[in-house]
C-alpha cells in the first residue's frame, strides 16, 4: 500500500513524515526501511528518498552505516554537550553509555610548525603523539590526535595510557592538575580514512575539534585535533550579557 501525500512537494513531505516516525516512534539505534522500501512505499524516486536521507543525517536524526543501512541516531533524542567537556569518559558515563578508547598509536614526534605554537615550543622538538579511538557501546564516535610536551611526562607510556582516562594520567601519575582548556570547532566532511575508522560514509558530517588545556601554571600541557561523528556529537554553548 502507497502512502498518500499532499500538495506540497514530495521531498518535503517526505523528510517531515521520517522525522515524525524518528520522533515518536521509533526508538535510538532503530534501523530505517531501506532505500528501495521506501521508494516502493511511498511511490517517489530514489533520487527524492536519499535527498531525504542526507538531510535527515545532516540534520542528526539518522546516521548511515556502509552495506548496513541507515539507523535512528543518538542526537535525535539525547545530544552530548562538548561544551565544558574534559573528559569524554565522563561524558559517556553521564549520558548512561559504556566509554571504551583504543589506542592507535604512541610514539615521540618531531614537532611541526602548528603542533610548535600550540605547545609553544621550537621547531622540531620530541612531542608525544597519542591517537585514539573513542567509541560508547562499542560504537565508533570520534578519533582524537593528541600532541603533549615531554618534559612534564617523561615516563609516560603506553601501558600506563591503557590503565586509566589521560586526564587521570595527568593528575595521579605526573601532578598536572587541568585549569582550563579553549576549545574551537567546525564542520567538515569526513575523509575516506576517517570514515572507515568512524565507521561512516566518505563525505558524512563531522566535527573538527582543537582543544588546548592549560595547567594551573598556565602552561600547554595537551593539544588535540578531533574528528567527531556529527550524528553522534552536539555542540551548545551559553553566552551571558553583563
Amino acid at each position: 500500500m502507497k502512502y498518500t501525500f499532499n500538495s506540497q512537494p514530495l521531498y518535503y513531505q517526505l523528510v517531515d513524515f521520517l522525522k515524525n516516525q524518528i520522533e515518536n516512534k521509533l526508538l535510538v539505534h532503530d534501523k530505517l526501511p531501506s532505500e528501495r522500501e521506501i521508494e516502493k512505499r511511498f511511490g517517489v524516486s530514489r533520487t527524492t528518498v536519499r535527498l531525504a536521507l542526507q538531510e535527515l543525517e545532516s540534520d542528526g536524526y539518522v546516521y548511515r552505516r556502509h552495506g548496513k543501512g541507515t539507523f535512528v541516531s543518538e542526537l535525535s533524542k539525547q545530544t552530548a554537550d562538548l561544551a565544558g567537556v574534559y573528559s569524554f569518559t565522563e561524558q559517556m558515563k553521564k549520558l548512561g553509555r559504556k566509554p571504551q578508547t583504543h589506542i592507535l598509536a604512541f610514539e615521540q614526534v618531531e614537532a611541526d610548525k602548528q603542533v610548535a605554537e600550540a605547545l609553544q615550543t621550537s621547531l622540531g622538538e620530541t612531542v608525544y603523539k597519542l591517537k585514539r579511538l573513542r567509541l560508547a557501546d562499542d560504537e565508533p564516535l570520534m578519533v582524537e590526535t593528541s600532541y603533549l610536551p615531554v618534559k612534564p611526562f617523561l615516563s609516560l607510556t603506553k601501558e600506563l595510557l591503557l590503565q586509566k582516562p589521560l586526564y587521570d594520567v595527568f593528575s595521579d601519575d605526573f601532578e598536572q592538575k587541568i585549569r582550563l582548556a579553549d576549545e574551537e570547532f567546525y564542520a567538515s566532511i569526513a575523509t575516506k580514512e576517517d570514515a572507515e575508522i568512524l565507521q561512516i560514509y566518505s563525505g558524512s558530517p563531522v566535527l573538527h575539534l582543537s582543544r588546548l588545556t592549560y595547567n594551573m601554571k598556565n602552561e600547554v600541557i595537551e593539544f588535540t585535533l578531533s574528528i567527531a561523528r556529527a550524528d553522534q556529537f552536539h555542540y551548545k554553548i551559553r553566552h551571558v550579557r553583563n
